[in-house]
């Protein structure tokens, strides 16, 4: 069988320094390096981006066919590419190639932009975004949430052109036989201290949890950009300082340290397009307290931490109930269960596949 030839475009590294795409992207890309025979892979790249994930990566510069010149400006065209031979196009954020003999494959990972955005910003990041899809032969979903909600916003996209593949989670996150010697740079002890990881943004409900926490003698740790003079001084007004902990960006191996030993995960987000954190979380043997709504119901194991309303009383509630052993050992269980389903190399398999079926029906 002849190769599949596919361009990837990595724009996306041009876009973040690090961020969930990105991750997404790289792990990907790692797997497709290896695909030998299946693939023929090339590349639109930014060899020399300040991206986290990028400088990760090892791409042959003969495979790189050209070189993205702005790309904050550029991410809103279109891409030209001259050849005559068929070939994918698969950009890592919503951009699509012209050549009439490229068969585009977009993926879309949420549509935050379009429920909690507004103004400038959303009309021209949906723009970009529908007019990405609607080149596209095949368009991805991260979730059967994402699905849904695409049919939602563009009723006129064919079903059959969306296929939906789930993200993976990394094995760094696991069980730590010895948890109680492990040691995290917030030098708290085991189960006294709750998470909090990421985006703080409006509808993340970071303040929900900090009113929380605050009526609970746990500690919170925060992982995640560091806190701006304003939130430390709202924090301040309800939680001592000596029962806060600002972690920044931490390596996964320290991360996966504070997932075994803290007394759980809270991911209180009004919406994901999928939601890494909740598996890496659940893999590690933490309890995750979220909202039931968006994605979540599909990547977590168990509904009882769930919260039907994000409210402070529904999450005391939920958080009163992390000290109860049997309970949380049947979450916790059924969390490191669920976990084993998803893989980057099972999501780098599909899309494989995927992209071999789009160019022998093209």
């Amino acid at each position: 069988m002849e190769a599949t030839k596919i361009i990837f475009d990595n724009i996306v590294y041009g876009l973040q320094r690090s961020g969930g795409i990105s991750v997404v992207w790289y792990e990907l890309l790692q797997r497709i390096s290896k695909a030998e025979g299946l693939l023929s892979p090339y590349y639109i790249d930014l060899p020399q981006a300040d991206n986290y994930y990028r400088q990760q990566l090892q791409i042959d510069s003969s495979r790189i066919i050209c070189t993205i010149k702005h790309p904050k400006y550029s991410r809103y065209l279109p891409v030209s590419v001259n050849t005559s031979e068929p070939f994918l196009f698969h950009s890592s954020y919503y951009r699509y190639c012209t050549n009439p003999r490229a068969v585009n494959m977009t993926t879309v990972h949420d549509f935050t932009y379009e429920f909690f955005r507004s103004g400038v910003r959303r009309e021209i990041h949906s723009w970009q975004k529908f007019n990405a899809i609607r080149h596209s032969e095949f368009i991805v979903c991260i979730s059967e949430n994402t699905k849904r909600d695409l049919l939602e916003f563009l009723p006129d996209v064919d079903e059959k052109r969306v296929r939906v593949i789930y993200n993976g989670v990394s094995e760094d996150y696991f069980v730590i036989n010895e948890r109680e010697t492990a040691k995290t740079k917030a030098n708290l002890a085991p189960k006294s201290f709750v998470l909090f990881i990421g985006e703080r943004q409006g509808y993340k409900h970071f303040d929900l949890c900090v009113n929380a926490v605050s009526q609970t003698d746990y500690h919170l740790v925060i992982v995640g950009k560091n806190l701006t003079p304003e939130e430390k001084k709202s924090i301040n007004s309800k939680i001592p300082e000596s029962r806060y902990h600002q972690m920044g960006y931490v390596p996964n191996s320290e991360l996966n340290i504070l997932y075994n030993q803290a007394a759980a995960l809270i991911y209180p987000s009004a919406y994901e397009g999928f939601g890494i954190p909740v598996l890496e979380a659940q893999k590690a043997g933490c309890p995750v307290i979220a909202c039931n709504n968006s994605s979540i119901p599909e990547v977590i194991a168990s509904q009882t931490l769930l919260l039907n309303k994000p409210t402070e009383q529904e999450l005391v509630r939920k958080l009163n109930l992390l000290t109860d052993e049997h309970l949380m050992k049947e979450v916790i269980d059924k969390g490191m269960r669920h976990a084993q389903k998803f893989s980057w190399d099972k999501m780098a398999s599909q899309y494989i596949a995927l992209y071999q079926e789009a160019l022998n029906i093209s």
